[in-house]
């Protein structure tokens, strides 16, 4: 497996994709691209929609304000009572 900057997942070999309800996803080649962008319109895989939204893979999402508070809470014993 190999992740492409800012692009697809590169998946090789012999596996099997299925979709959360563990229905198979047909696929022809030995190789396949796997979208990381959340772009494509033919998920799972790539379409090239990453170059056109200029993903980019080095860029942190922010992290949601309620996980923060979680951590911070788990950090200082604190949370509900």
């Amino acid at each position: 497996m190999v992740a492409c900057p800012d692009g697809p997942l590169l998946v090789r070999g012999d596996f099997e994709l299925v979709t959360p309800d563990g229905v198979p996803i047909p696929r022809d080649r030995g190789t396949v691209a796997l979208c990381r962008c959340g772009g494509s319109a033919i998920k799972p895989y790539c379409d090239g929609t990453h170059k056109l939204m200029k993903f980019d893979t080095t860029r942190r999402r922010p992290v949601p304000p309620a996980v923060v508070e979680r951590g911070q809470e788990a950090n200082t014993g604190g949370g509900p009572a």
